[in-house]
């Protein structure tokens, strides 16, 4: 009884500090969150029922270990209205110090289309208001990296 006991303790003491060694792990000093901006957006030729559109980004690593993102979920939204969702997995590795550009494909919502016509058409306006949101996916045990960008597109000029 007594040497069942000692193992069971003896288990989950190894289990705790697994667990200790794992969370330390993902406990990075020195280690800068990667940015993502837009670089580039362009809506595909196509027949189809929905648009689709490309989203071009601009992924910049400032740490010395390479970024190998395992996946990428995203939306942009226009006057509050999710128009254009997707996901993606098949990205390339960031090296240490560097940049990668990477290309998205996305449909558009119909439903929010329509509901974001219907807004417009209650007066002119003169800027709308983006949002892009994306959450990186860099696998193991380092957090997810959340980006949002955010502001207004002057229709103006000015």
């Amino acid at each position: 009884m007594r040497t069942l006991l000692c193992r069971q303790l003896t288990t989950i003491c190894c289990v705790a500090v697994l667990l200790l060694l794992a969370g330390c792990a993902g406990l990075r000093p020195g280690y800068e969150r990667p940015t993502v901006a837009v670089s580039s957006f362009r809506a595909l030729p196509g027949g189809g029922a929905l648009p689709e559109f490309e989203i071009g980004l601009q992924v910049i690593n400032p740490n010395p270990e390479p970024l190998e993102l395992r996946g990428v979920s995203y939306s942009i939204s226009l006057e509050g209205h999710e128009l254009i969702k997707g996901v993606a997995n098949n990205l390339p590795v960031v090296e240490g110090y560097g940049q990668e550009a990477v290309t998205l494909t996305a449909s558009a919502n119909l439903l929010a289309g329509i509901r974001l016509v219907t807004d417009l058409m209650s007066g002119p306006r003169e800027s709308f208001r983006y949002e892009f949101r994306a959450k990186l996916d860099p696998g193991a045990l380092i957090p997810s990296i959340r980006i949002t960008d955010a502001g207004e597109i002057n229709l103006t000029g000015n």
